[in-house]
């Protein structure tokens, strides 16, 4: 039997993961085992974090990752990780891998120059909302993160940026402003 893996992620039941989330994941992870063993790291980070610190810190690389995938913070990042911590998940997730073809998350087919880079929005967009400036990003074929990091390929300022555009140009990456983001994805 085949599954799409957004729709697998979604029936999983996860807390705070809806459709939506599930898309994202599978977006980001791409194939059930790059997301499968993404989330057994950062359950095993967040874990190793809670013992040594008892504070709710994002520490670790892959949780890291998790917590800046645009609309994924702490909170859905804790959630997910939960479900990895426990054996029982894990046990069911291994034992559906096998019985099931799970299928890799199909990009749009694009050619754009914004196929597989990573964008980041700041500050208030004028001239389209943040919702349609993501949708275009992602239709092209770009995946877009909340915060700013080696990773960013991309960063579109808006008026009134702050940290991240400072980050962006402290790290060297490519900034824009919103006139040549309606320019590059053709108004």
């Amino acid at each position: 039997m085949q599954i799409p893996l957004d729709r697998f992620i979604y029936a999983l039941g996860i807390r705070q993961v809806g459709q939506a989330t599930a898309r994202l994941l599978a977006r980001n992870y791409g194939s059930f085992d790059a997301w499968h063993t993404a989330m057994g790291q950062a359950a095993a980070e967040r874990a190793q974090n809670l013992d040594e610190m008892k504070k709710p810190e994002i520490v670790g690389e892959t949780f890291a990752a998790l917590c800046d995938i645009d609309q994924i913070g702490i909170s859905v990042a804790d959630d997910l990780v939960t479900f990895f911590s426990e054996a029982h998940n894990t046990d069911v997730l291994d034992d559906l891998g096998a019985l099931l073809e799970i299928q890799p998350f199909e990009q749009s087919a694009s050619d754009s120059e914004l196929a597989g880079k990573t964008i980041v929005f700041t500050g208030t967009l004028e001239k389209m909302t943040r919702s349609e400036a993501k949708t275009r990003a992602e239709a092209m074929g770009a995946k877009v993160s909340g915060s700013v990091s080696s990773k960013t390929d991309l960063v579109v300022v808006g008026s009134g940026a702050g940290s991240k555009a400072r980050k962006a140009q402290e790290l060297g990456i490519e900034t824009i402003d919103e006139d040549s983001w309606i320019t590059m994805v053709g108004g």
